[in-house]
């Protein structure tokens, strides 16, 4: 697990809230997860689960290589951290996933409780945080998360644009 926290006095009761820059930095993890994505020839989508400044979950997109439709990084990385915590509610946990999740993965995301859901690009095709459907703000669920789009927007963008672009060479 890593530790993206700064340093804290030991015994300090301030509730860890992170800023931009370590919202960044944890899209960067996510990131580095959708590289291992790419060099697999798989849509280059990461993600990482972070619970008090500790990543505890990552994935990566393994469709084809699983044959698995499910095998998206978000549920990937959700398992791993429900698996790390044993257990299942991820109610104060956020989630950093390199492109906007689908209503599969939002679905998981309900299901999962989690607190909060960073993105990096939006997704206008299949986008379930507000592109194309809103799935984790629904009011009728008995779980909303909040959602922080737009970190490292263009970098998260990038990967997958060259992605389809060397795809199509």
């Amino acid at each position: 697990m890593l530790d993206l926290r700064p340093a804290c006095k030991v015994g300090s009761n301030v509730n860890w809230v992170p800023d931009l820059a370590e919202h960044a930095g944890f899209m960067r993890e996510a990131l580095q997860e959708a590289d291992k994505a790419y060099a697999k020839g798989e849509v280059p989508v990461g993600a990482v689960v972070v619970q008090d400044g500790t990543i505890i979950g990552r994935g990566h997109n393994r469709r084809e290589l699983d044959s698995d439709a499910s095998a998206h990084a978000e549920l990937i990385a959700l398992r791993v951290a429900a698996r790390q915590l044993k257990d299942w509610r991820l109610n104060n946990a956020t989630l950093y996933v390199t492109m906007e999740p689908c209503p599969m993965c939002a679905g998981a995301i309900v299901q999962f409780r989690v607190g909060k859901v960073v993105y990096g690009t939006p997704d206008p095709k299949a986008g379930a945080a507000g592109s194309v459907v809103e799935l984790l703000r629904e009011p009728r669920f008995n779980h909303q998360a909040e959602v922080i789009p737009g970190v490292l927007e263009e970098e998260c963008r990038e990967i997958v644009r060259r992605f389809f672009r060397d795809i199509r060479k």
